[in-house]
């Protein structure tokens, strides 16, 4: 079952997310070996294929780098649901096909290990941990349809 990753700070940035030190590649599972390695040492340890990062407003401020994306995809997470998101970040996630999930309140809703399962058409969290049921807005049809396809150029190629 996806586990919560829980980053109880604002301002993550992209070069915490892929530290410059790794951008010399755009290899999604090279990137991934990397992913929030200068915030947690731990992290590509202790994520399994489907989990969830939890963080709280402006994740993936700084600069505007795709491979932040690629390496959080990379990595298997499913999602990153924060307070906030970096407008450029947001955009990206959508252009590369990865979804996002905005809520103000998910420290209060979200624990670091609880278990977590999404409904993204729905725009419903089911904290199975708690048993609590969490609404979120879901992303627009469009956004939906791009992610779908695997990112902006597969979608415009698709057309």
């Amino acid at each position: 079952m996806p586990k919560a990753h829980v980053y109880k700070r604002d301002h993550v940035n992209t070069d915490e997310i892929i530290p410059a030190r790794y951008l010399n590649t755009d290899n999604e599972a090279e990137l991934a070996t990397h992913c929030m390695e200068d915030l947690d040492v731990d992290f590509v340890k202790k994520t399994q294929a489907g989990d969830i990062i939890v963080a709280g407003e402006d994740f993936g401020c700084g600069s505007s780098r795709e491979h932040a994306v690629w390496a959080i995809r990379g990595a298997k997470v499913q999602t990153v649901i924060a307070k906030t998101f970096a407008r450029i970040f947001y955009r990206n996630s959508i252009d590369c096909g990865f979804y996002l999930i905005e809520l103000p309140d998910v420290f209060e809703k979200i624990k670091d290990g609880d278990e977590l399962e999404i409904d993204y058409k729905k725009g419903l969290i089911k904290n199975l941990t708690s048993g609590n049921d969490i609404s979120f807005n879901p992303l627009p049809n469009f956004a939906l349809e791009i992610i779908a396809d695997g990112g902006l150029l597969n979608h415009i190629s698709k057309k």
